[in-house]
């Protein structure tokens, strides 16, 4: 794991056991989702728990902000991942990696600091739908994939698995369910087709674009994305991203590129009329090209009013 040593237990290699915290720090710039990284893009920040932090979330901050001199705003656990065999671990060592997903505005990375930010797409290309897959990636992920399903041992398997891939990637003329984003690397990692499933199991061919990470990184940046694509349909998480002021076309192009689905615009404003989640501020946008934008800002009063009910934010479809 990139940031720091391991902790390891006195009983025994056999029965060693580390605990690593992971965050999925998340920033949009000019319409496009960014991660904080390390050690050259081939990692989050992340290090292990240690006895001297006060909590999981305490240790984490401390090193988030050790690593990319970036401290932690919002932020909210993930998910727990304790399995064997996977992230390029020691066999004989079980690894746990506990995850949190922050939200922020990116900003320069310090100097004295090797972080730096990171497109989430060129991770996952496969989860930007804003315009369609490119022609050579949809071709090459519905071929492998086929090929994957024919190579089960039985007509039944073969079957099950290719209904898996359809749902899930939205082949055969089936929807594409931008929630599912975990489950789609988890199915490329069984079919042997990102590095990540090469590392672990000799056996296997990457062969999908991608750019890999170390350890379970990927894994867990595809359970942050997930997330945060299910959350902004029901909270305004959205505006933890958004700067103080923006326009509704500015917060519209930050919805799309979390979801990696267009939205539609009149429709998109409607919505955020109807929930009353932006008052305008009197400014006009001063860099806009054609008609004058107007700028709002974030209602927060909102939170208030429907801390019970919540806040709907749909996605959408065009």
């Amino acid at each position: 794991m990139a940031g720091a040593p391991r902790k390891v237990s006195k009983t025994g290699a056999a029965n060693a056991i580390t605990a690593d915290l992971v965050a999925v720090l998340v920033a949009v710039t000019d319409g496009e989702p960014k991660i904080m990284t390390i050690a050259n893009g081939g990692a989050l920040p992340s290090g292990p728990f240690e006895f001297a932090h006060r909590s999981l979330q305490t240790g984490l901050r401390a090193w988030v902000e050790a690593q990319t001199g970036h401290p932690l705003g919002y932020v909210e656990q993930l998910y727990t991942f304790a399995d064997r065999g996977r992230g390029g671990h020691e066999k004989s060592l079980h690894s746990i990696s506990i995850s949190y997903l922050g939200l922020t505005r990116e900003d320069k990375v310090g100097q004295g600091f090797q972080a730096h930010w990171s497109g989430w797409y060129e991770y996952c290309p496969w989860e930007d739908q804003r315009a369609g897959l490119p022609a050579s990636l949809a071709k090459t992920l519905a071929s492998r994939l086929r090929a994957w399903a024919k190579s089960a041992e039985t007509t039944a398997l073969q079957r099950e698995r290719w209904q898996r891939a359809a749902i899930t990637f939205g082949l055969d003329e089936r929807d594409w369910n931008e929630e599912l984003v975990l489950q789609r690397y988890e199915l490329l990692y069984e079919a042997g087709l990102i590095p990540e499933a090469a590392r672990d199991r000799r056996n296997a061919s990457a062969v999908i674009p991608g750019r890999p990470m170390t350890g379970d990184h990927r894994r867990i940046l595809a359970t942050g994305i997930a997330r945060l694509r299910a959350k902004i349909k029901y909270r305004p998480v959205v505006f933890e991203l958004m700067p103080a002021e923006f326009t509704l076309l500015q917060l519209q192009r930050s919805v799309e590129a979390l979801a990696g689905r267009l939205v539609h615009k009149q429709n998109f404003r409607r919505l955020i009329e109807q929930q009353q989640l932006v008052q305008e501020t009197g400014a006009i946008a001063a860099d806009t090209v054609g008609r004058p934008a107007k700028l709002f800002r974030f209602r927060h009063g909102v939170l208030a009013e429907r801390a019970v009910v919540g806040t709907k934010l749909p996605l959408s479809r065009t």
